[in-house]
């Protein structure tokens, strides 16, 4: 008997790094093998995927680790992509207004900070992660987008990855990405294990009943985490699938 029905995985810093190297396609390869044989066996669970990445760059990840079964979300809750039905189902608590404010901030960056060198991740539909060369600009820029949102009335939620800013609609995020995969698959929290490296997964460790976290995690979040694998990013991943499964 499986211990759990689905493992609920970040992208960036868990199954791929962050930056712009290459993916560990040997322990991609492992978590493929996983998933098949959590399809075709159902002896273990199903490792779908909840990440700020644009649908576009999740699904692809969805298809890598042969996740046929389960939906996931794209985003940080925007999108949920089903690939039973391939479907893109954006989230129904975003409205024409919620976009339009969207599109409006969007153009304020390109104005106002495309000149420092900051550009825009592509292919974001409801939210916004900016970028720039160094890290360091970006972490100066916190305040001042904060008061600039504020100011607008832009109803953001600004923070921190590793080499990102994003800025998310207030009301939507993974957490309530994964309520809508739970409410669509009838997954119930007992039943779902999680797998993170930053705080915005905590919204991942707060809907799962066991929580793990490859070596590269930040300290704040190994301290929430009920297993830390000794390796990083995608090899940490799968000496944690293994550690669910003893």
């Amino acid at each position: 008997m499986r211990r759990f029905d689905a493992v609920i995985c970040d992208i960036d810093g868990c199954l791929s790094p962050e930056h712009s190297g290459p993916m560990d396609v040997v322990s991609l390869g492992r978590i493929a093998d996983h998933n098949r044989m959590a399809q075709e066996k159902g002896d273990r669970p199903v490792v779908t995927v909840c990440s700020g990445r644009p649908q576009p760059f999740a699904e692809a990840m969805c298809r890598v680790i042969g996740n046929r079964t389960l939906p996931i979300i794209c985003e940080n809750g925007v999108w949920m992509y089903d690939p039973v039905t391939n479907e893109y189902l954006m989230d129904p608590a975003i409205t024409e207004g919620h976009l339009q404010m969207v599109a409006e901030a969007s153009g304020w960056v390109r104005r106002e900070l495309g000149r420092r060198g900051v550009t825009m991740q592509p292919g974001k539909a409801a939210s916004i992660s900016l970028y720039h060369t160094e890290t360091g600009v970006l972490k100066e820029l916190m305040p001042e987008l904060e008061r600039v949102f504020a100011r607008e009335g832009w109803g953001f939620r600004v923070s921190m990855t590793w080499l990102y800013i994003n800025c998310d609609l207030a009301h939507v995020s993974k957490g309530t990405g994964i309520e809508r995969l739970m409410a669509r698959t009838g997954l119930r929290r007992e039943r779902m294990a999680g797998i993170g490296d930053t705080m915005s997964d905590a919204a991942i460790r707060q809907r799962v009943s066991w929580f793990g976290c490859p070596a590269n995690a930040v300290d704040e979040l190994k301290a929430r985490a009920d297993y830390v694998a000794g390796r990083a990013e995608a090899e940490g991943v799968v000496q944690l699938l293994d550690a669910i499964r003893d």
